[in-house]
């Protein structure tokens, strides 16, 4: 096809409007107007191909970044319009219309879709390879197997039913080594077992006569195109803007009181800051995305996908240090359902390795069904994702979503798949490429020490990130016989302004451990204001583990229940059973005054070298901070509504894995406790 176009010719494309857009389609008409026909199936689809790519490529020519070829550029929005046009046909339309070229036209026919555009791309415009991918959004590998595919399909048709007996594993390196892109110790290797296997030789002498067929014929290009074909698409473009300014003519006074308002609401903006907060009210639904973009943090994309009926559009993404969040909307354009995506269970990130960190998970973003823009339509749902960090200050993430979750609806379904349906799977191909730039974090040094039941807590930093605000605090781990495993914080204070506490945000891994501590951050919701001067720091709950040793002789020959005293608790050891698996049940349902809510233990045989393996199932209690019982499996427990809520086990039932296994002995090695916190530490940052 035509070459690039330079810098200078862009800024001509700007400046003079869509007739230049128009003339630039008319110097390139043969070549697109083949690439089209392979989509479409008569002339009037032709034309409303060519007139919504002309329209498209005019209002998204301020977008265009220069990061491809501006022939490229124009190539995928011309890909994606007759995609849209031809959806209804299900396939590309039949080639064997064209007058001449017809074997090779009928060979490609049968193709299936993603091959067929492959082979046209490459072999028929004249795109490299890479740029063939690139228009179809499509990696390298997958290019190459496409056309690779596509080739012997093709070979298939044209040669009837001859066979070629070419070995496997050398098959993958023909369009490589045809294209003479192979790496030298790759080709000499290949060289050797074609001089030494006849079959290959056949093989790949069959495959380059049909990529010669293929490159050499000026198959698209002796395509006619119709006389005076532009010249309709320019008259139904001047009717356009004819009726265009019809319509501002009338509406002139009402726009000249507008632009007066509008104006004086825009000087405000520019002397006061306002005008962000208040151009994304009115243009972003998403509140929090909408907040992220009022203050400067985050990027508006408009990014969308369609397959199998559903919609997804990436909206903006806001990046930091600590995590990339992805805000997106899906659209069941058949049903009134409502999807959610999930990383790694159907969405993946093709260049993940290459341009994210690996040493930290992305955090799940709970959906939430209640928000006032997913209660609007029963067919959309806006939702946010999170994703790794990037390595760099900025890249494109390559997403790709084979699969989203639909939204349970019936009451019961909702509580026992936590709000999906289980069975509720949507499978597309549904692919992305998001430009990201990572936004600045700071740090303030703490340097502070908090006193927890007797055990000193460290609070190192406040981290005041774009998407959350961290609190990096370090719990000692040395051998004491009470330590802490784990803290839950309530709301942080800054600058007399609550910051929401993660609910399940207690506690992440820093990844820089440190001799005898543990470093460990907590999440908060972002806070924005000006910069922080004062802090407090206020403690909800901590999880406590207390050593206390004690082994207990199991005999399977005494009669069971048994009872023994521990941690001030009788403990019962209800039944030992002999069998496969063999069962011990432990119990103590005396809850009131009790100090443990789970006990830590092991079980020993006869053999006490060889180790057991042992699968466990627990019983218990909630109970609240006034002593009152809860049956956890009931139905309408709202676990919400409780009032400081401990899980208290009141039986293990153990299964000892293996043929008949006889326990000896029980060994007890301490207990879990949770207690809940009033201490607070205030904490100046000047």
């Amino acid at each position: 096809m035509v070459p690039a176009m330079d810098s200078i010719t862009i800024v001509t494309l700007r400046e003079k409007g869509i007739d230049s857009v128009v003339d630039w389609f008319e110097q390139r008409q043969q070549s697109f107007y083949a690439l089209g026909w392979f989509y479409l199936r008569n002339q009037q689809q032709m034309e409303e191909l060519f007139y919504r790519s002309i329209v498209k490529v005019h209002k998204e020519l301020p977008r265009y970044k220069q990061d491809s070829s501006f022939e490229l550029w124009v190539a995928s929005i011309f890909i994606d319009i007759c995609q849209e046009l031809s959806a209804d046909d299900g396939m590309l339309a039949s080639s064997a219309e064209s007058p001449s070229h017809q074997d090779l036209f009928l060979a490609l026919d049968p193709l299936p879709k993603e091959e067929k555009e492959a082979m046209i791309l490459t072999y028929g415009t004249g795109y490299s390879r890479a740029e063939a991918a690139h228009i179809l959004r499509v990696s390298a590998d997958k290019m190459k197997e496409l056309l690779f595919s596509g080739t012997q399909s093709v070979r298939r048709q044209l040669y009837g039913t001859t066979t070629f007996n070419g070995c496997k594993e050398y098959q993958q390196n023909y369009i490589d080594y045809l294209e003479k892109t192979m790496e030298r110790p790759e080709k000499i290797e290949f060289e050797i077992h074609l001089y030494e296997c006849a079959e290959c030789q056949e093989d790949l002498a069959a495959f380059q006569d049909v990529t010669l067929m293929l490159h050499h014929a000026e198959w698209m290009s002796d395509l006619p195109v119709p006389d005076n074909f532009i010249a309709k698409i320019k008259e139904r473009l001047a009717e356009k803007e004819k009726q265009r300014k019809l319509r501002s003519k009338k509406r002139k006074n009402v726009a000249l009181v507008f632009v007066s308002i509008f104006a004086f609401v825009l000087g405000i903006g520019f002397f006061t800051g306002a005008f962000a907060n208040v151009y994304y009210a009115w243009t972003e639904e998403d509140e929090q995305l909408r907040t992220f973009l009022q203050q400067g943090l985050g990027q508006s994309v408009n990014l969308e996908s369609e397959s199998d009926g559903v919609k997804i559009r990436i909206k903006g993404v806001v990046a930091d240090d600590y995590q990339t969040l992805v805000f997106y909307e899906i659209e069941d354009t058949n049903e009134d359902k409502q999807y959610v995506m999930n990383f790694e269970d159907g969405l993946s990130i093709e260049n993940e390795r290459e341009i994210m960190k690996q040493d930290t998970y992305p955090r799940y973003q709970f959906p939430d069904l209640k928000a006032e823009m997913n209660k609007k339509e029963k067919n959309v749902y806006h939702g946010k994702v999170g994703l790794r960090p990037l390595e760099e200050e900025s890249g494109v993430i390559k997403m790709n979503i084979e699969r989203i979750q639909e939204f349970a609806l019936d009451e019961q379904e909702v509580r026992m798949g936590f709000g999906y349906r289980s069975e509720g799977f949507k499978t597309g191909e549904w692919e992305f490429e998001v430009p990201v730039t990572k936004q600045p974090s700071i740090e303030y040094e703490l340097n502070e020490q908090a006193e927890i039941e007797g055990i000193s807590v460290r609070l190192d930093k406040l981290i005041m990130a774009p998407t959350a605000t961290l609190l990096e605090y370090g719990i000692p781990m040395d051998g004491q016989e009470k330590r802490i495993d784990r803290i839950q914080f309530d709301d942080l204070e800054v600058n007399n302004v609550k910051v929401k506490a993660d609910q399940f945000g207690g506690g992440y891994n820093y990844l820089q451990p440190e001799p005898n501590w543990q470093i460990l951050q907590m999440y908060y919701d972002p806070f924005y204001g000006e910069e922080p001067e004062d802090v407090t720091v206020q403690f909800h709950s901590a999880y406590f583990s207390f050593e206390d040793h004690k082994s207990i002789e199991l005999d399977v020959n005494q009669p069971y229940p048994q009872t023994f005293e521990y941690a001030g608790s009788t403990i019962s050891i209800d039944k030992v059973e002999v069998g496969q698996p063999t069962t011990v049940v432990i119990s103590n349902h005396e809850i009131e005054n009790r100090k443990f809510e789970t006990l830590h233990f092991n079980v020993v045989g006869e053999d006490e070298n060889e180790s057991i393996s042992i699968g466990m199932e627990t019983e218990g209690v909630i109970v609240d901070k006034n002593g009152v019982q809860y049956d956890m499996n009931s139905p309408t427990l709202d676990y919400e509504k409780i009032e400081q809520p401990r899980h208290f086990v009141t039986d293990h039932i153990l299964m000892l894995d293996g043929n008949k296994v006889i326990p000896k002995r029980l060994d007890l090695y301490g207990y879990s406790s949770m207690k809940y916190l009033d201490d607070q530490v205030k904490i100046s940052l000047d």
